[in-house]
């Protein structure tokens, strides 16, 4: 791809410009630098990850800082743009020589950054980019702070499918996608899981990262009519999914997204309350979990954004930097190298619960299902992660509630 390409000249170019980084940058604030899209196609996910460090870093200062230095988050918008990323990643490293980075939203963006990281010998804890192309370079300092990879994402769904009576297993399947990094390989790994079980595939077209009219594709598939539509979404396109999908008056049996549905109240607004109803997701997180500072993340977050429920994406950010700061307390250093190879050897607990990795920075763990009931998100699986006992009929309601 033609962006790719000049994202990886421009990684050569600049990386090779920096120097190496010290093992301790000084006294002081604890400056992290992170760049973020704050505009452009990933502004949604990239504004709620933006809230979850800003959270992070509040209750850290509130306790002292971090080894006993307030810190200091230096963030700026890289516009949904991976030459941006890269140039914002090397100005935060070699020029203005922040002490650690944090990691962006999308595979798209962590992939070029994370080599300007690497390139750098600093640590990158991203929040947000689980396509399996960013564990097959060799790098030592990339770590994803999410339970599991795109790749994995989906098995807990297609093992609930599995788990349902025959009767009420989808026959059929469509399988729409976003050209994104992460949100496809989700769902070429569900088709392939489902196909497996005898599910029969009825559509799979991919649609660029820009598009934002979806009638042709509602029409398609209202024509097609899949038991089941699994949708590679981030969020404006899930959004803009289920609007042309209701516009035709049309709901397929069950209805799975992918990252959309967790950004909890926007995509509730923007699909309406009455289309949230049965939408099924995987999940890294969820407020009623009872794991380490989820309590109180929740409650900062609510606090300083008039009460709303946080998303998925400001969760992830937070579980990114909570990695982050248990490494680095346990080392005692800003020493990258240290903190690296410490995170090689050790689980850290999280608000999405205990998290670890493979050699190539791969998570080892695997996701939640959750399912919208009643204008509320629910954990259906597995079991022993459950907030409910039941799943609700899976068949979308808002052909029933228009």
């Amino acid at each position: 791809m033609k962006r790719m390409a000049l994202a990886a000249v421009t990684i050569l170019t600049l990386a090779a410009c920096g120097q190496p980084p010290s093992a301790q940058r000084g006294g002081g604030d604890l400056v992290i630098g992170i760049s973020l899209p704050l505009s452009g196609d990933f502004a949604q996910p990239g504004g709620e990850a933006k809230r979850g460090y800003e959270v992070w870093r509040d209750l850290v200062n509130a306790k002292g800082g971090l080894l006993g230095r307030k810190v200091q988050l230096k963030i700026v918008d890289d516009a949904s743009n991976q030459d941006t990323v890269v140039a914002d990643y090397t100005k935060l490293i070699t020029q203005d020589r922040v002490d650690f980075v944090l990691g962006t939203f999308s595979s798209l963006l962590n992939y070029p950054a994370s080599a300007v990281a690497e390139k750098n010998r600093m640590v990158f804890i991203e929040p947000a980019g689980g396509a399996a192309k960013m564990f097959n370079r060799g790098f030592t300092y990339l770590f994803f702070a999410q339970p599991a990879a795109s790749g994995h994402q989906a098995d807990v769904f297609a093992e609930w499918i599995t788990s349902l009576p025959e009767d009420q297993r989808p026959k059929t399947a469509a399988y729409p996608s976003q050209d994104d990094p992460f949100a496809k390989p989700v769902i070429d790994s569900l088709r392939s899981q489902l196909e497996a079980q005898g599910v029969k595939t009825v559509n799979a077209d991919v649609y660029p990262g820009d598009t934002t009219n979806f009638q042709t594709l509602a029409t398609t598939l209202s024509a097609a009519k899949p038991d089941l539509i699994a949708q590679g979404a981030v969020f404006e396109d899930g959004v803009g999914l289920v609007r042309a999908l209701k516009q035709l008056d049309y709901s397929p049996k069950m209805l799975f997204q992918t990252s959309a549905p967790s950004n909890g109240e926007q995509y509730a607004n923007g699909v309406g309350a009455a289309g949230t109803e049965g939408v099924l997701y995987t999940v890294s997180w969820n407020e009623k979990a009872q794991t380490p500072l989820n309590a109180e993340f929740v409650a900062a977050y609510r606090k300083a954004h008039d009460n709303a429920p946080p998303a998925e994406d400001a969760a992830d950010a937070f579980a990114a930097a909570q990695v982050l700061q248990a490494a680095t307390e346990k080392v005692g250093a800003v020493d990258q190298e240290k903190i690296s190879a410490w995170l090689h050897a050790n689980t850290v607990e999280t608000i999405l619960g205990p998290l670890s990795w493979m050699p190539t920075g791969e998570p080892k763990g695997s996701f939640m299902l959750a399912q919208w009931q009643g204008g509320k998100v629910e954990v259906i699986a597995p079991k022993n992660l459950a907030t409910t006992a039941n799943a609700i009929n899976p068949k979308p309601g808002w052909k029933a509630a228009r």
